[in-house]
């Protein structure tokens, strides 16, 4: 039995984390690590006491928007945002952090993951949004596509 590196381990985690989310177009889950120690993680999904799109159906999919765009017609915050609000109200600094996410950040998240320091971010599939790209090359944070199977 071969034991998992650690990019391995915390996006499987990610994947676990993924799991909870409560989107029926995508399931993302995200972790948020610094010094191989987890600090936060978070799925999609609506803000706590409102009703799921589960339960409410899915506005985005109502109207025809593709995916990547009009992200405010979402009930939902995303895996990332809600990863980077957790350490927040816990008071946990994520500086210099890892982010492990299950797909590449939108635009929203990686404005919010440029202005909270994280210096990598870890990817398991993509997502249509290049302006995202070329935000997170022009901020000097390193991506990572790192597609495995999972342990």
């Amino acid at each position: 039995m071969s034991r998992p590196d650690w990019d391995q381990y915390f996006m499987s985690i990610a994947s676990l984390v993924s799991t909870r989310s409560t989107c029926i177009r995508r399931k993302v889950g995200a972790v948020i690590v610094n010094d191989k120690r987890i600090l936060a993680t978070g799925y999609n999904g609506a803000p706590s006491g409102i009703k799921h799109c589960i339960e409410t159906g899915c506005l985005r999919d109502k109207l025809g928007v593709p995916s990547g765009e009009k992200h405010e017609l979402c009930r939902g915050l995303h895996a990332e945002q809600n990863a980077i609000i957790q350490a927040a109200s816990n008071g946990i600094s994520i500086k210099n952090s890892y982010l492990y996410c299950t797909n590449q950040p939108c635009i929203i998240c990686t404005k919010m993951i440029i202005n909270s320091a994280i210096k990598k971010i870890f990817f398991k599939e993509g997502y249509p949004d290049t302006l995202s790209l070329d935000m997170i090359k022009e901020s000097g944070i390193e991506l990572i596509c790192l597609p495995f199977d999972e342990v």
